[in-house]
């Protein structure tokens, strides 16, 4: 079989004779042989299998240089591969963008309930405690509760400790501050940048820009809802009706790799790499929060809580303890505990945060 004219490739390969050109002078499919006469492209029958793959990927949305690079790889595993982590990517991307879509949606159409007469004035009951653990020689955790701001940040590098400290420091000014009621959303973002500049200036005292970043996981009570602000892999989980729920996403290279199909979740729990963070504080880390806006209702109890926790003692045991103690300061110490018990081996934080009635 002789060379294809680009009007028959084109047709063949579901590609326009105007792509089919751009892709040539990109380097990304370039014709079997150019008529030195007319300039005409010519294409070989074997090449239709790439150019079909070309149009599929463009179909997902792969930008140009990416399809590039599979297209160098030989069709099988490799090349699977690099189109199931890119279409992971857009997952995460796009479900970070619908929490964002969500986040505006709720806050847009949110109606207090406090306005309504016969409503209940509703606060916080709160405890926060951090530990070193059994293993570690200091404590690079960081743990705050307040009337309105709840706050875990898990340092690391030599600089980990202040780091933390850092960030945490950086969002107090919200438990005074008053917040215009449509302006929740900018005053989240702002405190995550003054976090991040605060973090960026504990890394430049070190020997290295290298040696500081942290976790930042943190709660705004705004009298009815908690906005949720979320960068790394502490966690936060809602106890509501004797059930658990954790209402965070890690940013873990492994939780990604789960994401992906990867990783089992039992097998990430185990795996070498488990810490390793895709989302932090720190320089060159991508620190673009999880946002959300979560609906308060009497007998709440939320759980900030550090890895320190959460890798070591089981979701069952958590929710036993937040089940069964009722004060949160008790809850923090038994949760520590717990940790501790399981051979302590990082740091641990906690806060416990309970929405009740206020007394008039």
């Amino acid at each position: 079989m002789g060379l294809l004219t680009i009007g028959t490739f084109a047709k063949a390969s579901r590609l326009s004779p105007k792509a089919l050109r751009l892709y040539d002078e990109l380097g990304l499919l370039t014709p079997a042989r150019v008529d030195p006469v007319s300039g005409y492209r010519l294409y070989a029958p074997e090449q239709v299998d790439q150019a079909r793959l070309v149009a599929w990927l463009r179909r997902l949305g792969m930008p140009l240089a990416r399809i590039q690079h599979v297209c160098t790889l030989e069709a099988g595993p490799a090349a699977a591969q690099e189109i199931r982590t890119f279409w992971a990517q857009v997952e995460a991307d796009t479900a970070a963008r619908r929490d964002l879509a969500t986040f505006l949606i709720n806050h847009l159409s949110w109606k207090d309930p406090a306005m309504s007469p016969t409503a209940k004035p509703l606060g916080i009951c709160y405890a926060a405690l951090s530990d070193t653990g059994l293993v570690r020689e200091s404590n690079q955790d960081t743990a705050y509760a307040g009337s309105r701001l709840l706050a875990v940040a898990d340092g690391y590098g030599s600089q980990g400790a202040p780091a933390s400290a850092a960030a945490v420091d950086a969002l107090k000014h919200l438990e005074t501050d008053s917040i215009p009621a449509g302006n929740l959303l900018n005053v989240l973002e702002d405190a995550i940048e003054q976090a991040k500049h605060a973090v960026d200036g504990v890394a430049g005292t070190g020997s290295s820009p290298e040696e500081a970043g942290t976790t930042l996981t943190a709660m705004l009570w705004t009298g009815s809802q908690l906005a949720l602000v979320h960068i790394g892999d502490s966690r936060v989980c809602l106890l509501r009706d004797g059930e658990l729920f954790q209402i965070t996403h890690d940013h873990t290279m492994v939780q990604s790799m789960v994401d992906e199909g990867r990783l089992t979740p039992a097998e990430a729990a185990s795996h070498p790499q488990r810490s390793l963070l895709i989302r932090a504080l720190g320089q060159g880390a991508d620190a673009v929060p999880d946002m959300r806006l979560h609906d308060a209702q009497q007998g709440d109890r939320y759980l900030l809580c550090s890895d320190g926790l959460s890798t070591v003692v089981p979701t069952e045991e958590i929710r036993r303890v937040l089940s069964e103690v009722r004060e949160p300061e008790q809850a923090v110490r038994e949760l520590i505990a717990l940790a501790n018990a399981s051979g302590g081996p990082d740091n641990v934080s906690c806060v416990v945060a309970d929405v009740m009635e206020l007394q008039q």
